[in-house]
């Protein structure tokens, strides 16, 4: 088979790594790419906006599947537009991808199907939004209601913070904001958990947790992510119970009321309370840097669950995962998630000879002249897969230490509250 991967992050150097050990792989695309996508596919610098010229290159390559691994391709309606060119791919359609694509359309879905969430409150305007704020205890959590790459999200401790939140959002620092979402801080612990569906069978696809913040102790700036690990240490079988019947069936009831059939990866980023679970967010789409984190626990060939999924053939695959624990610590541009500098020269990447079960995954990177640069604020990510956590996370450390790029910034607590505390 000739496979296109769409995306240039980390979650598609995993996702390519993983396609390519399939036997069925014949070629793999990956459009754009990155420095690590460039070993074990073709780079084709194609806008992922411009539908047409995708459109046209993957009818000229006759790719016989498409991956689409970002969000927003897939809330822009990729989907639904190469699928009318007849062109199979794997990912669910506009319509469904507003679980991501807008925060309020999935509030509104919780609502109607009694599912588990945050009380929240919908607002068109920076004066309607401040009156409620000046009347309600804090924290408080102030959302974007579109994409914002992980960082629309402000947890606010004080009525000034929450007022400065309103402001950024309104004035456009996510795009056009017609309207902001106000929600109960919850407490609990976070969890990512991930299936992957047919539009008629939806099987698990094991579980994650993501540290967003920049700073160890989960401290400062919401970011794309720091580093994950999975399986998450909340999970067990009367959670995963809860989570299936209370969250994920009735979103997949909702989506088919609206005449939807959701094929794809869908991520629940939930909070566990008491082992309860209550949905935060919804991902349409594998996460990242979860998605690095997880696709090396797969034993099972990945391509032919994609293709089973693309055929509604998926009730008959079977998922077989190693008994490991994974972790992934992302090595990130100084200055992250503000400014920062690009274009600066990786070295020593060569001398990480990566073991069994050690993977560094590209990110924001490219390849000039066989050198490689970074190329954005998350640039790199190690992922080491051991029988402990503590292990994991060492040999992840080992890895950034021994390519010392001096323009590197990294966490060193990734996975501290189930290894430290």
């Amino acid at each position: 088979m000739i496979i296109a991967i769409l995306g240039s992050g980390g979650r598609e150097h995993a996702l390519c790594d993983k396609i390519s050990k399939s036997p069925k792989v014949k070629k793999i695309f990956c459009i754009p790419g990155n420095a690590g996508t460039s070993k074990i596919a073709t780079n084709i610098d194609i806008n992922l906006d411009n539908f047409d010229e995708l459109k046209e290159f993957l009818q000229k390559s006759k790719v016989d599947l498409v991956i689409v691994g970002p969000e927003k391709p897939l809330v822009n309606g990729v989907v639904d537009y190469l699928d009318s060119h007849n062109i199979k791919t794997f990912g669910p359609k506009k319509k469904s991808s507003q679980l991501e694509g807008s925060k309020i359309f999935t509030k509104q879905i919780c609502e109607k199907y009694n599912i588990p969430t945050a009380k929240f409150g919908i607002f068109k305007n920076i004066n309607e939004t401040n009156e409620f704020l000046k009347k309600t205890e804090m924290p408080i959590v102030i959302k974007a209601d579109g994409l914002a790459s992980g960082k629309g999200v402000y947890i606010c401790e004080t009525l000034d913070e929450a007022q400065n939140a309103t402001k950024d959002i309104f004035e456009g620092k996510f795009g056009l904001a017609k309207y902001i979402l106000v929600e109960e801080f919850l407490t609990g612990d976070e969890m990512s958990y991930f299936i992957i569906s047919d539009g008629k069978t939806f099987k698990n696809f094991n579980t994650a947790q993501d540290h967003k913040r920049i700073f160890d102790g989960d401290k400062g700036k919401n970011t794309g992510g720091m580093g994950a690990y999975s399986p998450s240490g909340l999970i067990n079988q009367h959670l995963r119970d809860k989570i299936i019947n209370k969250i994920i069936k009735p979103t997949l009831k909702a989506l088919g009321d609206m005449g939807e059939n959701y094929t794809g990866f869908l991520y629940a980023g939930l909070m566990i309370k008491n082992n309860e679970p209550y949905l935060i967010e919804y991902n349409v789409r594998m996460g990242d840097p979860e998605c690095q984190t997880i696709l090396p626990l797969l034993n099972s060939d990945l391509l032919s669950l994609i293709q089973a999924c693309c055929e509604q053939k998926l009730e008959n695959q079977k998922l077989d995962w190693l008994s490991q624990k994974s972790l992934c610590i992302v090595l990130s541009s100084k200055g992250y998630p503000d400014k920062f500098e690009s274009n600066i020269e990786i070295k020593n990447l060569d001398t990480l000879k990566t073991k069994l079960k050690n993977y560094v995954f590209h990110a924001g990177t490219k390849n000039i002249n066989k050198i490689v640069y970074s190329n954005g604020g998350r640039v790199l990510n190690f992922v080491s897969v051991s029988n402990e956590y503590k292990d994991s996370r060492r040999k992840a450390l080992e890895m950034i230490n021994k390519l010392n790029w001096s323009n590197g910034y990294y966490r060193k607590d990734i996975g501290y509250k189930i290894i430290d505390q």
